[in-house]
């Protein structure tokens, strides 16, 4: 089929790429001229396991196109799916401008029957809404709006568009249900399970799965903190909840609290549909609320460690929301660093993937090109982002180059009963049993850290 892709982020990019390649032909189109000049030329502007090496295999079998030229990529095309950003509004609801200026940019271009899809993450109603403005910009009604929201996962997003849990397709008319269902043929072949529902469910589905979500790491971080008051281990206590399948052993690990581009705008925005409605989501809310707390707790438990070390220096390892992704949004070390610079503390980084984004948003912090060399001559070291390359740091090499031997692991990647071994102060998350070394300041690390400042404590 022929398609045109309005939109070249996170999953429009990702969208049309995977679409290319289930043999479909595609145009992803954008008003960016630097972005698509540089999709061109194989650069892509964020780092996606798999996603640049087939893009660069379908543009040379010219399957998958560029172009700054919107009338003349939605042209004669099966499928129009708009796939641009959607950013929290001032009250937490969704910003649809961008939404409601493609859907006015493609108006005039699209051919008769075409199917408009919306692929960005749209609050209810908002299908029905660009169905409107498109007949108004046309004065005709001859096209369909549909929704076919997307749930791809940073770090894994071409596994999850080859391989989804389900595909959804949200149309209040059979011909253009009929349409997307031939475009996820090659997938539903496979057996993958099909949801053919009307646009306000597929619009709530997305929002509504995404809270959910949200609400398992949320629940798993408040059972953390009571094992650590009841000397209980989270990961015995989430396997066993996990090995029920009415629950599931997906996002039950403990963390600094969920960042990302999704969860945190989505939750707000599905509560904010539920105020507006008269439908308040009260779990929501709360959730809202307790996971940036569960931030500035994690910077507070810091602070309360280095209280009695003059002049003191963290090393956060990883800074992107998770692993496998550059992406560092609502990240937690966005919100930790700035309270410990804050306090008075000097903060050292290394994250695989994501520093030079994180650079520009977090000032005097000093970056390093290797875990070891950020961690060398610290106090603590904080672990903040799951890469993996971080469950096999050596022990013993840290030991020798670190100034006071906290780690603080904010991931539960490290195996407690290895760090007294090697002379650790270990704090994790939801292991209050767990053996530790007693905390303690060698002289000689004291005498070279100079006049002690005491730390400043947010209030």
């Amino acid at each position: 089929m022929r398609v045109a892709m309005i939109g070249t982020g996170y999953v429009g990019l990702t969208t049309g790429v995977c679409l290319a390649e289930l043999g479909h032909d595609v145009v992803c189109a954008d008003i960016d001229g630097n972005r698509i000049a540089q999709l061109r030329r194989g650069i892509l502007p964020f780092a996606e396991s798999g996603v640049a090496e087939m893009a660069s295999r379908h543009m040379t079998r010219g399957r998958l196109h560029f172009t700054c030229d919107l009338a003349n990529a939605v042209a004669e095309r099966d499928i129009v799916m708009i796939a641009v950003g959607t950013p929290k509004g001032a009250e937490g609801e969704a910003d649809l401008s961008f939404v409601r200026n493609a859907a006015r940019q493609i108006a005039p271009a699209i051919a008769p029957k075409t199917v408009v899809t919306l692929k960005s993450t749209v609050v209810v109603g908002t299908a029905r809404e660009v169905r409107e403005i498109i007949a108004s910009e046309r004065g005709a009604l001859d096209f369909w709006v549909t929704s076919n929201p997307e749930f791809l996962r940073e770090g894994s997003a071409v596994a999850d568009f080859l391989r989804p849990d389900r595909i959804v397709i949200g149309a209040d008319d059979h011909d253009a249900a009929q349409r997307l269902i031939q475009l996820y043929q090659p997938l539903l072949r496979e057996g993958i399970p099909l949801v053919e529902t009307g646009t306000t469910n597929a619009e709530l589905i997305k929002y509504a799965a995404n809270a959910f979500l949200a609400l398992k790491i949320g629940f798993i971080n408040d059972v953390a903190d009571l094992c650590e008051q009841i000397e209980g281990d989270i990961s015995a206590v989430a396997q066993g909840i996990g090995l029920d399948r009415r629950i599931g052993s997906s996002f039950l690990a403990p963390g600094p609290g969920y960042g990302g581009s999704c969860f945190p705008k989505d939750t707000e925005a599905f509560a904010a549909t539920g105020r507006r409605h008269k439908a308040p989501q009260p779990l929501v809310e709360t959730l809202i609320v307790r996971n940036e707390k569960r931030k500035r707790g994690i910077a507070e438990r810091v602070l309360r460690e280095l209280s009695d070390i003059g002049n003191p220096t963290v090393g956060i390892l990883g800074v992107a929301f998770k692993a496998n992704t550059d992406d560092v949004r609502e990240s937690a070390a966005l919100a930790i660093v700035p309270i410990l610079q804050q306090a008075g503390v000097s903060v050292r980084a290394f994250d695989p993937w994501a520093q030079t984004k994180a650079a520009a948003l977090l000032p005097s912090v000093a970056w390093h090109d290797d875990p070891y060399a950020a961690l060398e001559n610290v106090d603590l070291g904080l672990i903040l982002t799951e890469w993996e390359a971080f469950r096999s740091l050596d022990l013993a090499r840290l030991a020798l180059s670190m100034r006071n031997r906290i780690l603080f692991d904010c991931r539960n990647l490290l195996e407690p009963q290895e760090m007294p071994r090697h002379g650790f102060r270990y704090l994790s998350l939801g292991r209050g049993g767990v053996p530790r070394a007693i905390k303690q300041v060698s002289a000689g690390a004291a005498r070279s850290q100079g006049p002690h400042r005491s730390l400043r404590l947010p209030s």
